[in-house]
Protein backbone atom coordinates (compact mmCIF):
# COMPACT_ATOMS: atom_id res chain seq x y z
CA UNK A 1 0.00 0.00 0.00
CA UNK A 2 1.55 3.11 -1.35
CA UNK A 3 2.49 5.87 1.68
CA UNK A 4 0.20 8.67 1.09
CA UNK A 5 0.59 10.91 3.63
CA UNK A 6 0.65 14.26 3.23
CA UNK A 7 2.13 17.32 4.60
CA UNK A 8 1.49 21.50 4.56
CA UNK A 9 3.68 23.66 2.62
CA UNK A 10 4.48 27.18 3.54
CA UNK A 11 1.45 28.47 1.72
CA UNK A 12 -0.93 25.96 3.68
CA UNK A 13 -1.18 23.53 0.51
CA UNK A 14 -0.82 20.09 0.78
CA UNK A 15 1.76 18.10 -0.37
CA UNK A 16 2.84 14.54 -0.24
CA UNK A 17 5.37 13.22 1.90
CA UNK A 18 8.48 11.68 0.04
CA UNK A 19 7.34 8.00 0.26
CA UNK A 20 11.04 6.07 1.62
CA UNK A 21 9.53 2.53 2.27
CA UNK A 22 7.74 2.19 -1.31
CA UNK A 23 5.22 -0.39 0.26
CA UNK A 24 3.06 -0.23 -3.16
CA UNK A 25 6.13 -1.76 -5.26
CA UNK A 26 7.29 -5.20 -5.18
CA UNK A 27 10.51 -5.92 -3.36
CA UNK A 28 12.94 -6.20 -6.40
CA UNK A 29 11.76 -3.33 -7.59
CA UNK A 30 11.63 -1.39 -4.23
CA UNK A 31 15.34 -2.38 -4.21
CA UNK A 32 16.29 -1.07 -7.40
CA UNK A 33 14.71 2.03 -6.64
CA UNK A 34 16.34 2.30 -3.66
CA UNK A 35 19.68 1.34 -5.31
CA UNK A 36 18.98 4.46 -7.59
CA UNK A 37 18.37 6.72 -5.29
CA UNK A 38 21.28 6.08 -3.02
CA UNK A 39 23.52 6.24 -6.09
CA UNK A 40 22.26 9.39 -7.32
CA UNK A 41 22.35 10.92 -4.01
CA UNK A 42 26.22 10.05 -3.80
CA UNK A 43 26.48 11.39 -7.32
CA UNK A 44 25.30 14.43 -6.65
CA UNK A 45 27.38 15.20 -3.75
CA UNK A 46 30.68 16.99 -3.53
CA UNK A 47 31.99 15.14 -0.38
CA UNK A 48 31.82 11.69 0.98
CA UNK A 49 27.94 10.39 1.57
CA UNK A 50 27.11 9.29 5.38
CA UNK A 51 25.36 6.39 6.01
CA UNK A 52 22.98 8.68 7.78
CA UNK A 53 22.06 11.33 4.77
CA UNK A 54 21.50 7.88 2.69
CA UNK A 55 19.35 6.69 5.18
CA UNK A 56 16.53 9.44 4.29
CA UNK A 57 16.38 8.06 0.82
CA UNK A 58 15.40 4.37 1.75
CA UNK A 59 13.35 1.84 3.94
CA UNK A 60 13.80 1.53 7.21
CA UNK A 61 14.17 -2.24 6.81
CA UNK A 62 16.88 -1.41 3.80
CA UNK A 63 20.60 -2.46 4.59
CA UNK A 64 22.58 0.25 3.07
CA UNK A 65 25.67 -2.33 3.28
CA UNK A 66 23.97 -4.98 0.86
CA UNK A 67 22.52 -1.81 -1.17
CA UNK A 68 25.98 -0.43 -1.77
CA UNK A 69 27.91 -3.98 -2.90
CA UNK A 70 24.85 -4.72 -5.38
CA UNK A 71 25.39 -0.67 -6.85
CA UNK A 72 29.88 -1.73 -6.51
CA UNK A 73 29.00 -4.82 -8.41
CA UNK A 74 27.35 -3.09 -11.46
CA UNK A 75 30.13 -0.52 -11.55
CA UNK A 76 32.33 -3.80 -11.52
CA UNK A 77 33.05 -3.24 -15.27
CA UNK A 78 32.76 0.75 -15.53
CA UNK A 79 35.39 3.48 -15.13
CA UNK A 80 34.15 4.62 -11.74
CA UNK A 81 33.26 3.68 -8.50
CA UNK A 82 32.02 3.66 -4.89
CA UNK A 83 34.68 3.90 -2.31
CA UNK A 84 34.20 4.38 1.61
CA UNK A 85 36.24 7.31 2.42
CA UNK A 86 36.00 9.96 5.38
CA UNK A 87 33.19 8.39 7.00
CA UNK A 88 30.85 8.29 3.48
CA UNK A 89 30.75 6.97 0.35
CA UNK A 90 32.23 8.60 -2.42
CA UNK A 91 31.69 8.30 -6.48
CA UNK A 92 35.35 8.20 -7.83
CA UNK A 93 37.00 7.57 -10.95
CA UNK A 94 39.05 4.40 -11.21
CA UNK A 95 42.79 4.73 -10.25
CA UNK A 96 43.86 3.66 -13.72
CA UNK A 97 42.44 6.36 -15.46
CA UNK A 98 44.29 9.04 -13.69
CA UNK A 99 46.78 9.52 -15.65
CA UNK A 100 44.19 9.50 -18.80
CA UNK A 101 42.76 12.32 -17.45
CA UNK A 102 44.65 14.58 -16.29
CA UNK A 103 46.33 14.19 -19.82
CA UNK A 104 43.09 15.24 -21.21
CA UNK A 105 42.10 17.70 -19.28
CA UNK A 106 45.66 19.05 -18.41
CA UNK A 107 44.80 19.09 -14.40
CA UNK A 108 47.79 19.11 -12.56
CA UNK A 109 47.12 16.60 -9.36
CA UNK A 110 45.94 17.75 -6.35
CA UNK A 111 49.16 17.72 -4.21
CA UNK A 112 51.92 17.35 -6.77
CA UNK A 113 52.69 20.88 -5.84
CA UNK A 114 53.20 20.00 -1.98
CA UNK A 115 57.36 19.68 -1.45
CA UNK A 116 59.19 16.81 0.75
CA UNK A 117 59.03 19.64 3.59
CA UNK A 118 55.16 20.13 3.29
CA UNK A 119 54.83 16.06 2.98
CA UNK A 120 56.79 15.47 6.09
CA UNK A 121 55.06 17.63 8.22
CA UNK A 122 51.61 17.11 7.21
CA UNK A 123 52.85 12.86 7.95
CA UNK A 124 53.57 14.24 11.48
CA UNK A 125 50.72 16.16 12.17
CA UNK A 126 48.54 13.06 11.00
CA UNK A 127 50.22 10.57 13.35
CA UNK A 128 50.96 12.85 16.24
CA UNK A 129 47.66 15.13 16.20
CA UNK A 130 46.63 17.60 17.92
CA UNK A 131 50.14 18.71 17.93
CA UNK A 132 51.33 22.86 17.88
CA UNK A 133 53.70 24.25 15.84
CA UNK A 134 56.38 23.95 18.89
CA UNK A 135 55.91 20.61 19.19
CA UNK A 136 56.44 20.36 15.61
CA UNK A 137 59.89 21.98 15.80
CA UNK A 138 60.60 20.53 18.45
CA UNK A 139 60.37 16.93 16.48
CA UNK A 140 62.28 18.45 13.84
CA UNK A 141 65.02 19.98 16.42
CA UNK A 142 64.26 23.58 14.15
CA UNK A 143 61.49 25.42 13.43
CA UNK A 144 59.00 24.45 11.39
CA UNK A 145 58.01 27.70 9.32
CA UNK A 146 54.18 28.90 9.42
CA UNK A 147 55.05 29.00 5.39
CA UNK A 148 54.75 25.09 5.69
CA UNK A 149 51.54 25.51 7.78
CA UNK A 150 49.90 27.78 5.63
CA UNK A 151 50.70 25.71 2.94
CA UNK A 152 48.58 22.86 4.52
CA UNK A 153 46.00 24.64 5.36
CA UNK A 154 45.27 26.23 1.96
CA UNK A 155 45.51 22.79 0.58
CA UNK A 156 42.67 22.02 3.51
CA UNK A 157 44.47 19.26 4.69
CA UNK A 158 44.92 20.27 8.27
CA UNK A 159 43.11 23.04 10.11
CA UNK A 160 43.43 24.47 13.80
CA UNK A 161 42.34 21.90 16.47
CA UNK A 162 41.88 23.03 20.58
CA UNK A 163 43.78 24.86 22.12
CA UNK A 164 46.81 23.50 24.07
CA UNK A 165 46.78 23.50 27.98
CA UNK A 166 50.49 24.80 27.60
CA UNK A 167 51.49 28.10 28.38
CA UNK A 168 49.83 30.73 26.18
CA UNK A 169 47.08 28.12 25.06
CA UNK A 170 48.63 27.92 21.79
CA UNK A 171 46.47 26.42 19.05
CA UNK A 172 47.29 22.47 17.43
CA UNK A 173 47.00 21.27 14.12
CA UNK A 174 44.66 18.31 13.27
CA UNK A 175 43.98 16.69 9.71
CA UNK A 176 40.68 17.27 8.08
CA UNK A 177 38.17 15.37 6.14
CA UNK A 178 39.83 16.29 2.96
CA UNK A 179 42.76 14.86 4.05
CA UNK A 180 41.01 11.36 4.67
CA UNK A 181 39.50 11.78 1.45
CA UNK A 182 42.36 12.65 -0.54
CA UNK A 183 44.53 10.07 0.29
CA UNK A 184 41.75 7.55 0.75
CA UNK A 185 41.47 6.52 4.52
CA UNK A 186 37.71 6.25 5.59
CA UNK A 187 39.18 6.83 9.39
CA UNK A 188 42.47 7.91 10.78
CA UNK A 189 42.76 4.16 11.79
CA UNK A 190 43.37 3.48 8.44
CA UNK A 191 47.00 5.30 8.87
CA UNK A 192 50.03 3.05 8.53
CA UNK A 193 51.28 2.02 11.62
CA UNK A 194 53.95 3.99 12.43
CA UNK A 195 55.92 2.15 14.85
CA UNK A 196 55.53 -0.67 12.10
CA UNK A 197 56.94 1.30 9.44
CA UNK A 198 60.35 2.18 11.35
CA UNK A 199 60.61 -1.52 12.46
CA UNK A 200 60.34 -1.97 8.63
CA UNK A 201 63.24 0.05 8.28
CA UNK A 202 60.32 2.60 5.61
CA UNK A 203 60.67 5.53 7.95
CA UNK A 204 63.07 7.06 9.54
CA UNK A 205 63.17 10.68 11.03
CA UNK A 206 66.85 11.12 11.47
CA UNK A 207 67.35 9.71 7.23
CA UNK A 208 64.50 11.78 6.21
CA UNK A 209 65.98 14.75 7.89
CA UNK A 210 69.49 14.51 6.84
CA UNK A 211 67.82 13.41 2.77
CA UNK A 212 65.46 16.32 2.28
CA UNK A 213 67.37 20.15 2.51
CA UNK A 214 65.78 23.11 3.65
CA UNK A 215 62.82 20.75 5.93
CA UNK A 216 62.64 23.94 7.93
CA UNK A 217 63.43 27.57 8.45
CA UNK A 218 66.26 28.15 10.46
CA UNK A 219 65.61 30.25 13.63
CA UNK A 220 62.82 30.11 16.25
CA UNK A 221 60.67 33.16 15.65
CA UNK A 222 57.35 32.91 17.09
Amino acid sequence: MANNARRKDDAGADTPLFDRELEHLPPALRWREWMARVEAVIFAASEPVSRETLLRVVGRDCNVDLLIEDIRAELADRPYELVHVAGGWQHRTRPSLAEAIRAAFGIVQQGENLSDTDALVLMAVAYFQPITRAELSRFFAREVSRDVIGKLRRADFIASGPRSPQPGAPYTYVTTTAFLAHFGFETLRDLPDFEKLEDAGLLNKERLLEDIPGVVSHGWGG
